[in-house]
């Protein structure tokens, strides 16, 4: 039988790894963490329970795909709640915009603070919607091996779409900065500023605003532990707390993979983990993508996160809130133009508790703070905690309640812990940043252009970041393997 390594855990990791445990394969999954996930990961102390990474459960048709193709549905493996509103806007004095599951009601919204916008929106929301399709259909489980993969009736209609982009037509039809603002939102998901982002994109504005914002009973987490229980029933080895220490190459093949605990011989490598970081552990000669190559591309976001446990249950907070009361232009310039740390950041604040009394005791609550950053920015841990203490002042303001008062810890996560903890490049969050010239055939290649039974995935190649994305990626690299043992046959 024929072996397989798939380096990292994550969601690309597990995906890949039971797409070839499927098809028969022997499969070992090395994780360098002592829990699968990545990003993903979750943080429990004195029973709350953080969610690390992502909070926000889009595109929920691509969790049901993948899990009929084993046999399973999304309700067999956890429970779904659909937040209304899916998220709040908060605008400090210019009042707050909820992002409520029904479109008459968006549109009530859009209406209200402008006259005819909603013309826009439906019209936007129908185009989105017939995006949406074609890209899950036609486009995004393809392995971006060339640009005819793209030459399609329906991309050929579409054509203008790939290259003017998503801020030009929103701001071409909307007047008020806010609006423009819910809708250039979705795409932060994807690493770009809108004004870097191919309009085809709106289809996310589709999943957002149609599909829904949805909530995970007990966290990401759940997603996790329901795809490494069907690696396990389809014979997966995992092995956690393994890092792999190098990759050894026998002419132009992969034979072995090299850990603290020996070398294990393998037939097919599949790397899950940073790409960048898995090209360090082949020998030179056999790197695809040069230090140079890496240094030209425009990362996606790093962070600073903050996890905070309360010792009661708080008042007028939301599930998701995005805090939109600075200055929006000059922070995303600091993540994407001129990399720096802005003096009022923009931050995202997530009180799960509110919907999810699972993730903490009796009459707790507890809260995730995001602040996105410049992917490869000098860490200054004074600035952290400056932020910290903004950032509760602002939270303070728009839920009239003083927070600080009542944390009963917390712990911050920095740009270095992801490098520490994920080998992630620059320290970025997000991966590659699906920009014009890096969508599609334009990212990193899924096979290796100098080993034949080398593959990779994840948020650093096609389809991009996002948790749906790596699910997906995962899908596709373990195609693009199978397509090459079926011809070594």
């Amino acid at each position: 039988m024929k072996k397989v390594a798939v380096i990292g855990g994550g969601f690309s990791g597990l995906s890949a790894a039971c797409y070839m445990a499927k098809e028969g394969y022997e499969v070992e999954l090395f994780e360098k963490n002592s829990s699968l996930g990545g990003r993903a990961r979750q943080l429990e102390i004195n029973g709350f329970r953080f969610d690390m990474g992502p909070t926000f459960y889009w595109m929920p048709d691509v969790f049901e795909s993948f899990f009929e193709d084993f046999g399973s549905t999304v309700d067999e493996n956890y429970r779904l709640v659909r937040l209304d509103p899916g998220y709040e806007i908060y605008f400090g004095k210019g009042g707050r915009i909820n992002i409520h599951k029904s479109l008459d009601q968006l549109i009530e919204t859009f209406e209200g603070i402008e006259k005819d916008s909603s013309l826009f929106l439906r019209k936007y929301l129908r185009s989105g919607a017939y995006n949406y399709s074609v890209a899950m259909d036609k486009v995004v489980y393809k392995p971006g091996n060339s640009m005819s993969e793209l030459i399609m009736p329906e991309t050929i209609r579409s054509a203008g779409q790939f290259t003017n982009t998503l801020s030009a037509v929103i701001r071409k039809n909307i007047r008020d900065s806010r609006l423009r603002q819910v809708l250039e939102f979705s795409v932060l998901f994807l690493g770009a500023k809108a004004d870097r982002t191919p309009s085809f994109y709106r289809f996310m504005n589709y999943a957002d605003m149609i599909l829904g914002t949805w909530h995970v009973m007990g966290g990401m987490f759940k997603v996790v532990e329901a795809m490494s229980a069907i690696a396990q029933r389809s014979g997966v080895r995992i092995h956690t707390g393994t890092e792999v220490r190098r990759i050894i190459v026998n002419g132009k093949k992969i034979s072995a993979v090299e850990t603290a605990g020996g070398i294990t011989a393998t037939d097919i490598v599949i790397s899950t983990a940073d790409y960048r970081h898995a090209e360090m552990l082949l020998p030179y000669s056999f790197r695809s993508y040069s230090d140079k190559y890496w240094r030209k591309k425009d990362m996606a976001p790093s962070a600073i996160l903050f996890y905070l446990a309360f010792d009661k249950r708080l008042k007028n907070v939301n599930h998701h809130t995005l805090f939109f009361d600075s200055d929006f232009e000059r922070h995303a310039d600091m993540i994407y133009g001129k990399p720096g740390y802005p003096d009022d950041p923009l931050f995202y604040a997530s009180f799960p508790s509110v919907t999810d009394r699972s993730l903490v005791p009796e009459e707790k609550d507890l809260g995730i703070i995001l602040i996105p950053l410049a992917s490869g920015i000098k860490e200054n841990r004074d600035i952290a905690d400056e932020y910290y203490r903004k950032i509760t002042d602002r939270i303070k303001e728009a839920a009239g309640q003083n927070i600080t008062d009542n944390i009963l810890f917390k712990r911050t996560y920095y740009p270095t812990d992801f490098i520490r903890d994920y080998n992630a490049y620059m320290g970025n969050a997000y991966g590659l940043a699906n920009t014009l010239f890096q969508t599609a055939f334009l990212k990193p290649k899924v096979k290796s252009r100098k080993l034949e039974n080398l593959f990779y995935a994840g948020q650093l190649t096609v389809p991009g970041p996002g948790v749906p994305s790596a699910i997906i990626s995962g899908k596709i690299a373990s195609g693009e393997a199978l397509k090459y043992l079926r011809k070594k046959r």
